[in-house]
């Protein structure tokens, strides 16, 4: 498993995240309520934005490996990012994107205490 880097989870860092996924959320949801075939570009950045948050707060050098195990990723974080890769433009993988970005900061908040 690789371990948590406890620098790269403080409370300041998390919420820049985060923010830029709130930015980011709202454009994926108002481009769902078009439905002009927007969403899967925009959900491909937010999985990039959560693949990299996940390795940077990580202790690690490499890119998102799918095959590691970390520390930071919510339960069934893994088979949860196969499924929105699998389909990015679909609506339930765009709730299921946020619901990781949301139990990734209430993990790390965890870890921070530890």
């Amino acid at each position: 498993m690789i371990e948590v880097n406890k620098e790269m989870i403080s409370k300041e860092r998390v919420d820049e995240w985060f923010a830029k996924w709130e930015s980011l959320n709202t454009n994926i949801f108002a481009a769902h309520d078009s439905r002009d075939g927007s969403a899967a570009e925009l959900m491909q950045q937010g999985i990039e934005l959560f693949e990299t948050f996940i390795v940077e707060g990580s202790q690690t050098e490499g890119a998102f490996d799918i095959n590691e195990e970390y520390e930071i990723m919510p339960i069934n974080g893994m088979e949860r990012i196969h499924f929105i890769k699998a389909r990015p433009g679909q609506y339930a993988c765009y709730r299921q994107l946020d619901e990781l970005f949301k139990e990734t900061k209430k993990r790390c908040a965890r870890l921070r205490l530890k």
